[in-house]
Order: C-alpha cells, then sequence, then structure tokens
C-alpha cells in the first residue's frame, strides 16, 4: 500500500469513525433524557417543575436530533469536497480563467466558505425559526436575522481575506519554518480582535446601554471592588432583540475590559443571584482561566501548523483528499477542512479542563458572595434555557464546558453548608 492508498483509507475510516461516535453519543443523549423525562430529579423538586423539567428534556433532544441531520450534512459535505472531487474541480474551473495567484487563492478559499454556509442555512434556519420558535426562545426577525448575515459576510471579508492571504504570503516565502512566523502572525491577530472586539465588532451588531445607577450597580461595583478587577465600564446588551436565552460576560482586556449583562439575565435575576453570577466569571480571571485558554488554543494552533507544515510538501496528502493539483492555499483550505476530525479526540481532555475551571469560579463565588444565592439564579438559569437536569453522563463527558446541573448544585450546596 503507498502513502496516497494509506492516507486516503486512514482519512476516510476517520471519517466514518468520528461522525459514527457523533451520532452514537447524540442517540445515547436522546435516550438518557427521555427516560428521565418524567420525573423531576429529587434535588430539584422543590425548584423546579415537572412540566419545566419535560420542557428541557424535550428542547435538549430536538436539539440533539437537528445535530444528528448536521453531522450527517457536514461528514457528505467534507466526502463531496475531498474523494467527491468538488475542491478540485473548483480549482481547475478557477485555474481557467484567473491568472493571477493571489485571485485564485481568494477566489478558492471563498467558494469553499460560500458552500459550506450555503449548505449550513437550512440547518441554521430550521434552528432558528423552528426549533427556538417552537420552545418560545426566538426573537429574531427575518430582517435581523439578514442584517445580521450581512454583516458578518462584511466582517469575515475584512478580517478573513487579508488574513488568508497573508498566511499564504507567509507559507510561500519564510522558508521550511514559515509556520513558526504564521503562528506569530495568529497570536498577534488574535490578541489584536480580542482588544477591538468590544468597541468596534460587538457595538456593530447590539446595543450597549451603561448599567443604570441603584442597588445592582452599587452591588457590582462593591464585588469588583473587593475582587480587584478593574473594568471600562458595566453594560447592558440588548440581547432579547434576538433570543430569550440569558447570559453575562466579560470581554476584552486591559483597558478594554468590559462588564456585559444581557437584559435577560436581569430581567430574571434579582441583584443578589446577579452579583453571585458576577462573582462566578470573577473567579474565570481570578484563577486565570482565561489566560489558561488562550495559551491552550497557542499551543494547539503551533502543534497544528507545524503538522501542516510536513503535511504541505507530501503529494500524498493532497491526493489522498482528492486533489491532484498541490499548491500552498489548496494544502490551508484541506487541512481547515480535515482539522475538525484530527481535532475530535481532544475534545473529552478540554471539557474536563472546562470544568475543572467552571468548580474553581463557583468556589471563589461561594467565597466572596453566596453559594445558595447562586445556586438560586443558576435553578433560575436551568428553567429559563430549557437545560436538560438529566444529561447522558458519557455524552456530557465528551461535549459538556459546565458540569451537569445535578453535580454542579451538589457541590455549592456543599460549599454553602462548611
Amino acid at each position: 500500500m503507498n502513502a496516497t492508498t494509506w492516507f486516503e483509507s486512514f482519512f476516510l475510516v476517520l471519517l466514518l469513525v468520528v461522525t459514527l461516535g457523533r451520532l452514537w453519543l447524540s442517540g445515547r443523549q436522546i435516550r438518557h433524557v427521555q427516560t428521565h423525562r418524567s420525573e423531576v430529579p429529587e434535588a430539584f423538586r422543590t425548584r423546579i417543575s415537572l412540566e419545566e423539567h419535560q420542557k428541557a428534556a424535550d428542547y435538549t433532544c430536538a436539539k440533539a436530533r437537528l445535530r444528528m441531520v448536521q453531522t450527517l450534512g457536514d461528514a457528505v459535505l467534507l466526502f463531496v469536497f475531498t474523494e467527491g472531487g468538488l475542491l478540485a474541480h473548483l480549482d481547475q474551473l478557477i485555474r481557467t480563467h484567473v491568472v493571477s495567484w493571489w485571485v485564485h487563492d481568494l477566489l478558492l478559499g471563498g467558494s469553499v466558505l460560500v458552500v459550506g454556509v450555503l449548505v449550513d442555512m437550512p440547518f441554521t434556519l430550521y434552528d432558528t425559526f423552528r426549533l427556538e420558535t417552537r420552545f418560545g426562545f426566538n426573537r429574531m426577525t427575518p430582517r435581523l436575522f439578514l442584517a445580521d448575515l450581512v454583516r458578518e459576510s462584511l466582517i469575515t471579508s475584512l478580517l478573513g481575506a487579508p488574513l488568508f492571504l497573508a498566511a499564504v504570503a507567509m507559507m510561500n516565502s519564510l522558508g521550511p519554518f514559515w509556520w513558526v512566523w504564521s503562528w506569530v502572525a495568529w497570536m498577534l491577530f488574535s490578541v489584536g480582535l480580542q482588544a477591538i472586539y468590544p468597541t468596534w465588532i460587538a457595538p456593530l451588531f447590539n446595543r450597549f446601554s451603561p448599567l443604570p445607577t441603584g442597588e445592582l450597580r452599587e452591588k457590582i461595583e462593591s464585588l469588583l471592588k473587593r475582587c480587584g478587577f478593574d473594568a471600562s465600564g458595566l453594560f447592558v446588551m440588548d440581547g432579547s432583540r434576538r433570543s430569550r436565552h440569558g447570559n453575562a460576560y466579560f470581554t476584552g482586556f486591559g483597558r478594554s475590559r468590559r462588564v456585559v449583562f444581557f437584559d435577560t439575565l436581569l430581567e430574571r435575576l434579582n441583584p443578589e443571584e446577579v452579583e453571585a453570577v458576577l462573582a462566578h466569571e470573577l473567579g474565570h480571571y481570578h484563577g486565570r482561566h482565561v489566560l489558561q485558554r488562550i495559551l491552550m488554543t497557542f499551543a494547539l494552533s503551533l502543534v497544528f501548523l507545524m503538522l501542516l507544515g510536513w503535511l504541505k510538501d507530501a503529494p500524498w496528502f493532497y491526493q489522498g483528499l482528492g486533489v491532484n493539483m498541490p499548491g500552498t492555499a489548496m494544502s490551508l483550505i484541506l487541512f481547515t477542512l480535515v482539522m475538525p476530525l484530527l481535532g475530535f479526540p481532544l475534545k473529552p481532555l478540554m471539557s474536563l479542563h472546562s470544568r475543572k475551571h467552571e468548580f474553581e469560579a463557583d468556589d471563589y463565588a461561594a467565597r466572596h458572595t453566596s453559594a445558595n444565592r447562586l445556586v438560586s439564579a443558576l435553578v433560575k438559569l436551568y428553567q429559563d434555557n430549557a437545560a436538560t437536569l438529566t444529561p447522558d453522563p458519557l455524552h456530557s463527558a465528551i461535549y459538556d464546558s459546565h458540569p451537569p446541573a445535578a453535580v454542579r448544585i451538589a457541590h455549592l450546596e456543599s460549599l454553602s453548608s462548611a
């Protein structure tokens, strides 16, 4: 078996195993949630009604079924792009009409992106306007959806096109260790994007207004002072324009750091509960979790770029993926297409690491506010977001960035009684 045949077989087996694995996990999730649909877990019986529990079960199963169909769609699209010859056909079609390398590369990369978006669009539309509407979460209008799509496309073009061409140029001109310099450039781009996102990009999609003066603002400012956290501002975001789901987050760093609350969150939680939720988020900063995640992302990107540096000049890499015309842009596109398959085995480890951080942030919140208040806030968020209380343990271990509800609540209650 030559190298091309070996790699093609490896790719097809990996595609089949990962796809079947994802489908099997989603099936497990559906069966487990449905099995426990008829009874609220004992720890939540005084807090969540059977009707709310069943709504969360139905919502979770509906999401999982959609994800199964989307998983199949993604697998078919990847196969068509590679072994089906679509990518090679697009490459040849563009070559016959374009002479300039950068126009060719840009059109090729853009074509792959557009095809991916078009294939994914039916799933997005169904999720937004059927599934989310069915369970009472969607507030997105077709007009707002289209406006978001146009804005996202423009931002992707303005930022993504120069980044893609810069990567191709560095791969062509910086010698065998181009991947080191590309990694440095990627880090600088990522840091710069995080710096400008709060003030330049986010306001293109949502309105951010200062948190009004009053009891809540006083509690938040007092908490920030106790925790030694400096923020450039406290803002309320009009998340209710798109969805009834609530959230709160930090964004930016340095002088551009902001604390942002969804208006839907503030409508549901009382000031003490909002304070507890914010204390949890502060726990992530105190534990340097954000920095750790950034460093982990940079480390993985270095490994993957190094791997691309090895594959870029290997004829069997292209031929095994259905392409007979090697090229720098082609190698980058192919690698981007297959990277989710290569990275899937890392998913359980990353989820485990994230859940550890969530426990640590809960511990921090319990020390600086009240564990009971955080429990109260989380229960309301589980209710409002229709989060299942009975996820499949294996599915949760692989996918979930947060601990299961019962485990997390039990941990917080143990802190409140200590």
